[in-house]
């Protein structure tokens, strides 16, 4: 694969405390505006965690459990053909499905994958950090990933990737997900992938993905060992903090029936609501 490493300074992740929903907007929001467009837009990406010290696992490095990590990772290739397998009944074939496809929805229904889920809005990602938990007392946080200053670390253009854009921007002669999990030689890479609107969930969470080359790291150690920490922020919402953001999400509008747009949002939001 034509990806090339790099060696820069390390760095430690930089971490903000927010206390609040309007304290995580101001500190989110760039403080002036574009060049270009006049406006103030945030080219991060971000993801909730309901423990602010847990690492940024895939659910396939999750597989088997994390004491230790990644002890599933050899059965990639075989949870995958499985899912295309038994999934055919349930898609519509009046559409072509490639394996990029089927990797990026297998994930979107909860089958490990070594793809990470983010999202463009950081009230999405704050949604998911302030859901209710067994460990209620942890600390939550909503990760940012510089996307940008990672792709262009690894020679990619600072445009989210569509599946069709993989095989050739990453260098390789039709890249397929069978290539990847096969391979033992790829350079290191990490990349976004704008995912295909395959339902009306994937829109509604302004829903995106990272892909890594490694299935043996969680993402920030991957990048540390990158060098490219900087590329991430951690903001932390401390634990007595978290029912008052979680209500301020309520009042603006992001929740269960917004964001799963089905009778199943419907009944979650009503449950929690009145609970």
């Amino acid at each position: 694969m034509a990806l090339f490493a790099h060696s820069r300074a390390s760095m430690p992740i930089q971490e903000v405390v927010v206390r609040s929903l309007g304290e995580f907007l101001d500190v989110v929001t760039p403080s002036e505006p574009d060049s270009r467009t006049g406006r103030r837009r945030d080219t991060g990406v971000y993801r909730g965690a309901r423990n602010a010290r847990a690492q940024l696992y895939t659910s396939l490095d999750r597989l088997g459990g994390t004491e230790p990590p990644h002890t599933k990772a050899g059965v990639e290739e075989h949870v995958l053909r499985n899912f295309i397998r038994y999934s055919r009944p349930h898609l519509d074939e009046t559409h072509r499905h490639d394996a990029w496809e089927m990797l990026i929805t297998a994930q979107h229904h909860g089958v490990p994958t070594r793809l990470l889920d983010w999202s463009y809005s950081p009230l999405v990602a704050a949604f998911f950090a302030t859901r209710p938990s067994a460990d209620g007392d942890d600390d939550r946080a909503v990760w940012r990933l510089d996307w940008q200053t990672v792709h262009k670390a690894f020679g990619l253009p600072p445009l989210a990737l569509l599946i069709q854009d993989l095989d050739s921007l990453l260098g390789a002669d039709h890249l397929t997900p069978w290539k990847l999990f096969g391979a033992k030689d790829v350079k290191p890479f990490a990349c976004m992938i704008e995912p295909p609107t395959i339902d009306a969930r994937i829109a509604a969470q302004a829903a995106t993905f990272t892909l890594t080359s490694t299935t043996r790291q969680s993402f920030e150690m991957f990048l540390e060992e990158q060098k490219l920490e900087r590329a991430l922020t951690r903001y932390v919402i401390p634990a007595e903090k978290v029912a008052k953001l979680r209500d301020q999400l309520d009042i603006v509008g992001i929740d269960e029936r917004r964001l799963f747009p089905d009778l199943d949002g419907v009944a979650a939001a009503i449950q929690r609501y009145y609970a």
